[in-house]
């Protein structure tokens, strides 16, 4: 193992929660997902509608972890249902992976958020680092049950939270990354990234780098 592979090995494991009142086992899923309902273990839930639970095949091959719900998700209590879970289907199609046989969840079942200025728009906060340690149970034993054979980190939050804090995804997109948690372990952007894109020309480029990382993905299987 190469020295950067182990340096994110450590971190990882370092960044694992210790302890938990509560802790999960691996069981069903809609087990997992009942209890993940009543978990109160950071203070996130307060301003949520409801817990964002993962979904998929209880047997996924690919499992696909992104940074927390969006605005949408949390009203219709399902993850990646919004404008990036959008951009999401469509490069999965254009990868040629089925979104059906795909397990996909996030690092934090809450929605976190903050009022705007104007109007009545909930504005996405990042989740502290404390937020996160107290889900991370709840992805572990998702992770537990369904056994991927591919983990796909979307973004830096997830990534970072499962391969280490150091970890920077610009430097390892795509890239095969040795980690118990999968076989085969690999990080790429978050598809809400590619709706922040400049313009046209832009949001088509970007577009096309996450399908083709993607298409790597599905040649792993």
């Amino acid at each position: 193992m190469n020295s950067l592979l182990k340096s994110q090995r450590i971190s990882a494991e370092r960044t694992r929660p210790q302890s938990r009142t509560s802790k999960p086992e691996p069981r069903s899923l809609a087990a997992l997902r009942r209890a993940a309902g009543d978990c109160r273990d950071c203070d996130l839930w307060k301003n949520a509608t409801q817990t964002v639970f993962g979904e998929g095949p209880s047997r996924a091959k690919v499992f696909l972890v992104g940074e927390q719900p969006g605005d949408q998700e949390d009203l219709a209590g399902h993850p990646f249902v919004g404008p990036a879970g959008k951009i999401l289907d469509e490069a999965l199609q254009q990868a040629g992976i089925d979104r059906t046989e795909v397990y996909v969840t996030n690092v934090v079942k809450h929605f976190k958020w903050a009022p705007a200025q104007r109007g009545k728009r909930r504005i996405h906060k990042k989740p502290r680092f404390t937020e996160i340690q107290a889900c991370r149970p709840w992805l572990d034993a998702e992770l537990q049950t369904v056994k991927p054979e591919v983990l796909v980190c979307l973004g830096a939050t997830a990534a970072q939270s499962l391969l280490g804090r150091e970890f920077s995804v610009t430097r390892h997109r795509g890239q095969l990354v040795e980690s118990p948690l999968a076989p085969k372990v690999v990080a790429t952007v978050h598809p809400s990234s590619i709706l922040r894109a400049p313009d046209a020309a832009a949001r088509q480029s970007q577009m096309q780098e996450f399908v083709r990382d993607l298409t790597r993905i599905a040649a792993l299987l």
